[in-house]
């Protein structure tokens, strides 16, 4: 397992390149997000959503989520209408995983019988930069360790609760440790799915 410490703020473009090197070569990240740390890959890696979901001990019919660099790479991958983009603009960057229809170009191993697709765009730097040097989304599930209900919120959980199975774990100092919350879009009406970081906002 390879481990970059990374400056949340001015994240380290040659670091943010090997990161994505292993990416790109179905990798899996251990990274920040600006909720908790999170297990992710490429978005078009089949291998690596099959490893995400050995990792974590998790039903695969509970979908994984993308992230994106700005809305208008979620136009891409989630079907959003006007009143979802007014939402989606009014708060991101942000901690929030919005629910959409998925667009044709969600890989289908991403999809549930609904044909949903939950979309991050998250205020953490790290995040946007493995996204632009990708060139495409990274998957994204919280790092919750099989038997625990939290979340890792700094790197050394993370590599504690899996000292193998990861290729990259990226340190990016201490996330806030609430996870994000889920809303839905879909029919234009918000609908909280699960409560987290940044649910007053939509009171």
């Amino acid at each position: 397992m390879l481990t970059l410490e990374i400056d949340p703020e001015r994240p380290d473009p040659r670091k943010i390149g090997q990161a994505v090197k292993l990416l790109s070569d179905h990798g899996v990240a251990l990274y920040p997000t600006d909720t908790v740390y999170a297990l992710g890959g490429a978005v078009d890696s089949r291998r690596a959503v099959e490893r995400i979901y050995r990792l974590k001990q998790m039903d695969t019919r509970r979908p994984l989520a993308i992230i994106v660099s700005e809305l208008r790479e979620a136009a891409r991958y989630g079907m959003v209408s006007d009143f979802a983009y007014r939402q989606m603009r009014r708060l991101t960057p942000g901690p929030y995983t919005f629910v959409l229809e998925a667009s044709r170009d969600v890989p289908r191993a991403l999809l549930d019988k609904r044909r949903q697709i939950g979309i991050r765009i998250p205020a953490s730097k790290i995040c946007v930069e493995l996204v632009r040097a990708l060139s495409k989304p990274i998957l994204t599930s919280s790092a919750v360790p099989p038997g625990s209900d939290e979340a890792a919120r700094d790197v050394a959980e993370g590599k504690e609760a899996w000292p193998s199975g990861i290729d990259v774990a990226i340190d990016g100092g201490l996330a806030p440790g609430k996870v994000s919350t889920v809303v839905s879009l879909i029919d234009d009406r918000i609908e909280i799915l699960r409560a987290g970081l940044g649910a007053d906002e939509l009171s």
